[in-house]
């Protein structure tokens, strides 16, 4: 799901977790009358990912009369966070947040990399409104975002693995490839929580969680 989670983290905010375009764009109003779900949500996505800004309508000064002159600004209803630009780099998710033109005050920072980690994800997918699930062509009832992200994983006990023949007969038993990939699974979870109780550098605890979803 990794391909499909990257996008869905394209198309939603990561703060309020709102579509970050509307009705207001006639692509999207089309978008979303396509009958086709993965077809829509592909549509959906391709207008959403050039967006680094969940749109939000700015309370006038009580001193500032409106501007009549001027066409009101849509309201869509989002928070005003800028979104970050999300890349894969193996089997990690990365999000950089510019800041956006405009911007004097942080107008000329660095821009500010960090991982997206599942917790982020699954926290993202949660803000996600039934609505808006159906309007991106996924289903409330057989395809909820979050579920996209595993939270629970019940794993066999080595002892209780099956033991195999060596040679296929009578000869000395021993244990298959997934028993000694699950033994190597088990040691490099156990490096990570030992890690985090000494408290180790980050980058160390990163390099055993990455041994982790290798061995996964």
């Amino acid at each position: 799901f990794m391909t499909k989670i990257k996008k869905l983290l394209e198309t939603v905010c990561h703060n309020c977790g709102k579509i970050l375009v509307d009705e207001s764009n006639p692509a999207f109003a089309d978008a979303i009358r396509r009958r086709d779900p993965k077809k829509r949500f592909d549509l959906v996505w391709r207008l959403c990912k050039p967006k680094m800004i969940c749109e939000t309508t700015m309370a006038l000064e009580d001193d500032t009369p409106p501007d009549k002159t001027k066409e009101p600004r849509h309201d869509h209803g989002g928070c005003g966070n800028i979104q970050p630009e999300v890349r894969r780099e193996g089997l990690r998710l990365t999000g950089t947040w510019k800041a956006q033109k405009g911007d004097e005050e942080n107008e000329g920072q660095q821009p500010e990399k960090k991982p997206i980690t599942p917790q982020m994800a699954l926290n993202i997918f949660r803000h996600i409104s039934t609505e808006d699930i159906k309007r991106m062509g996924l289903s409330n009832d057989y395809a909820r975002p979050e579920w996209m992200i595993i939270t629970v994983l019940p794993v066999p006990p080595p002892p209780v693995r099956p033991s195999i023949s060596v040679d296929g007969g009578n000869g000395p038993r021993g244990e298959d490839d997934l028993t000694y990939k699950l033994g190597d699974i088990i040691r490099a979870n156990g490096n990570v929580r030992r890690c985090e109780t000494e408290g180790s550098p980050a980058h160390v605890v990163n390099e055993f969680e990455q041994l982790c979803d290798l061995n996964e």
